[in-house]
């Protein structure tokens, strides 16, 4: 779906949990020595931040397995690393062969607390792993699966027997006439065998007597014959392959099939291990044409049997089980008019089959962390209010929400175990980096838990100043960085704009702020109409009119901080990727008050990139089939006004981006130069749409210079119209 990328690096996995005291924050992983030897970070440092995600406590609250990436410039592989919620020091469980390049992730523990399971892609598969916690190596499963899909025996397929003989005469070409040895064709008629397959995801039953693994569908013999003979046409959106539930015996290796739909994307486990709740999508791109999700229970000892629970709504996602096994508390579209992704939290009971919104009216937006549900009947949720992701407890009960009181703006992560014997959160505010704290009970003050280093040494960073204004009548925050202004001067400002458009800036340590704090300028951050963090209302406010009202909130941003603070407006840029790099194109035809504008993965035109992105579906809601609303379509499409085009421009952009594809940079490229506007576009050979951003804005890549070499483009294209850094 165009534009959805929200580049605000989410993390994998994000369980739930609470906490209801406060901290003082502390930088375990940033260690600022003095002010003399303290400094922002530069181009080079954004390729030595390490990442920390999907936390795991250990069922008796001792420890935290975590997966730390390393950095960009160390490769980008992630690793298993167990934390001492009790103080002692960080140490590091996996480590990868050369030939594996992403390294290890998804840790589980088992109930038992005596090994716990991750993936990893060793050799030609992303295998599951077992190790055990007091000795030994970790250790493969054995998952064989028969395959469900064959592409070669359907009947549009070329024929395998075809196939052979022409694999036989090549050979019997290329032999020499004496002491040639005849090829013999296999059979087209083998018999079917288990196939290795790839582990896509995978869930540990309470009692931990099975684990719910989803395995993509193989490649077989005969699918691997016709692609080796480049006989390999894709008939598209007719693939049988997909991501099928079965259930593995982690005490025998026994891998059992089940009667699940062919394309699961997530599972749940019952509190008593006995039923599971089982997400699938359509195949084939149904969901681009309308929501296509679907939800069933599956018995383990029944798994030739599935009951569709047709009352839960078709675009169910994160899905939990209440503690008594009685209701399901899950995420689906908003109930009101929102764009796709916009959620409330539901409450599904079982036994009556009613169906309760429980966050009608949240002035707020769901995280995208799943719910926890409590054993008071209650469910905690992380939420976005603003600029801050906190944690609010829902209930039948309650009139609203209550919020709680977390230790720092911005949390990513709160999880505990099964017995809640711990609680562990992840979280950051503007000027300290990603944290890990301990909490024994709910209600206790947290500690920081030692990690390894995942920042470079004596990396400092200035808080953000949130700021506020009116647009429209609409009430608009923003977060405002400003380096140091010696006395009279003024500095520039760089305007950056998020993705989405249905995304937010949050009040949380970000390295590419910091970076281009570091050049002398200043950032505003705004979240104009159409954010997430204010309410539905607010979130759906830009429908048909993308590039409008939220371009004059932008702009009246950029009003309030010039009358407010040391900004020169002679020494201005905004830059902007996926959604920010399409208000890009809005700003080079709308306004002349910027010196330089960089637009990064790009909508330039809503027609041709709604026929060749990898869905639509979201595009729709904003101004419905273009070529019904023509007009709407291309009033929002940033190529309809080149003529108007002066500010130079710089493009940056994925070769193999499916989401804004690169056709889009190319067009506003060829446009804009046709136009004699000054334009440059840069393209990176095999990133995609988010792998990109993440590395240009300092998370871990396996790419180690596109990053860094977007970001020193960047900074001398706007040094270049700024032609300096401070003004009297």
């Amino acid at each position: 779906m165009s534009r959805r990328w929200l580049f605000d690096f989410r993390l994998s996995r994000m369980s739930s949990g609470v906490y209801g005291g406060t901290v003082l924050l502390a930088l375990a992983a940033c260690t600022v020595r003095s002010a003399a030897q303290a400094k922002l970070p530069g181009n080079e440092d954004l390729r030595h931040f390490r990442s920390i995600a999907d936390p795991q406590l250990s069922p008796d609250g001792r420890s935290v397995v975590v997966v730390i990436g390393d950095s960009t410039a160390d490769g980008g592989k992630g690793h298993l690393w167990l934390i001492d919620t009790r103080g002692g020091s960080p140490r590091q469980l996996t480590y990868s062969p050369e030939s594996d390049k992403h390294g290890e992730g998804e840790p589980v523990w088992m109930p038992d607390g005596e090994s716990l399971l991750f993936k990893a892609h060793r050799g030609e598969h992303t295998v599951l792993y077992r190790l055990p916690m007091h000795g030994g190596e970790a250790k493969a499963f054995d998952l064989k699966v028969l395959p469900a899909a064959d592409v070669s025996k359907r009947a549009d397929a070329i024929s395998l027997d075809a196939v052979q003989a022409e694999a036989q005469r090549s050979a019997s070409e290329a032999a020499p006439a004496q002491g040639s040895k005849t090829v013999t064709p296999k059979p087209a008629d083998a018999p079917v065998e288990p196939i290795p397959a790839d582990v896509s995801g995978y869930a540990v039953s309470p009692d931990g007597t099975t684990v719910a693994v989803l395995i993509q569908d193989p490649q077989t013999p005969g699918e691997k014959r016709l692609k080796d003979a480049k006989a390999d046409a894709e008939w598209v959106d007719h693939d049988p392959h997909g991501t099928r539930l079965y259930l593995l015996n982690p005490a025998t290796g026994k891998l059992t099939a089940t009667a699940a739909s062919a394309d699961v994307r997530d599972v749940a486990w019952s509190p008593e291990s006995t039923r599971l709740l089982v997400v699938s999508a359509a195949q084939n791109g149904v969901g681009d044409l309308h929501p296509a999700n679907s939800a069933a229970l599956l018995n383990p000892a029944d798994p030739a049997h599935v009951e569709m629970l047709p009352a839960l709504p078709p675009t169910i996602g994160a899905a939990v089980w209440s503690r008594d096994g009685r209701r399901v508390v899950f995420h689906a579209q908003a109930a009101k008019d929102a764009p796709p992704g916009v959620r409330d939290l539901y409450d599904y009971n079982l036994s009556t089959g009613v169906t309760t919104n429980l966050s009608d009216g949240l002035n707020s937006s769901l995280g995208y962390a799943g719910p926890l549900t409590r054993s008071d009947g209650e469910t905690d949720q992380l939420v976005e209010t603003g600029v801050d992701v906190t944690l609010a407890r829902f209930g039948q009960q309650r009139n609203a929400p209550q919020m709680l009181h977390l230790p720092v703006a911005v949390i990513a992560v709160v999880e505990t175990n099964e017995k809640e014997t711990g609680w562990v959160f992840l979280g950051s505010d503007g000027s300290h980096p990603q944290t890990m704290y301990f909490a024994d009970q709910l209600t206790a003050t947290p500690r920081v838990l030692l990690l390894p280093k995942l920042v470079p040494e004596n990396t400092t960073a200035v808080a953000a100043k949130r700021v506020h204004w009116k647009s429209d009548h609409l009430p608009i925050e923003g977060l405002l960085y400003l380096p140091q202004v010696p006395a009279g001067s003024k500095v520039p400002l760089v305007v950056e704009v998020h993705g989405g458009p249905t995304g937010s800036f949050n009040d949380r340590f970000d390295p590419f702020a910091q970076f281009l704090l570091g050049q002398g300028w200043a950032v505003l951050r705004p979240n104009p109409r159409g954010s997430v963090g204010y309410g539905t209302a607010f979130a759906a406010a830009n429908k048909n009119d993308l590039g409008g009202g939220d371009f004059r909130d932008i702009m009246a941003g950029v009003d309030f901080v010039l009358k407010t603070e040391p900004i020169d407006p002679a020494r201005m840029a905004l830059i902007g990727y996926s959604y920010g790099g399409e208000m890009a194109g809005f700003a080079e035809s709308r306004t002349d008050r910027f010196k330089a504008i960089v637009s990064a993965a790009p909508v330039i035109d809503q027609v041709s990139e709604y026929g060749t992105e990898r869905g639509s579906y979201y595009d729709r809601w904003f101004y419905g089939y273009p070529w019904e609303h023509h007009e709407d379509a291309w009033r929002q499409s940033p190529l309809a006004g080149i003529a108007r085009a002066k500010t130079p421009f710089l493009l940056i952009q994925g070769e193999s981006d499916t989401v804004d594809p690169l056709g889009q940079s190319q067009e506003m490229y060829h446009a804009l130069r046709q136009a004699n506007v000054p334009v440059e576009l840069v393209t990176y050979p095999r990133e995609d749409h988010g792998p990109l951003a993440n590395g240009i804005y300092g998370g871990s890549s396996t790419e180690p210079w596109h990053g860094f070499d977007a970001r020193q483009r960047i900074v001398q294209f706007l040094h270049a119209a700024f032609q300096g850094s401070v003004t009297k």
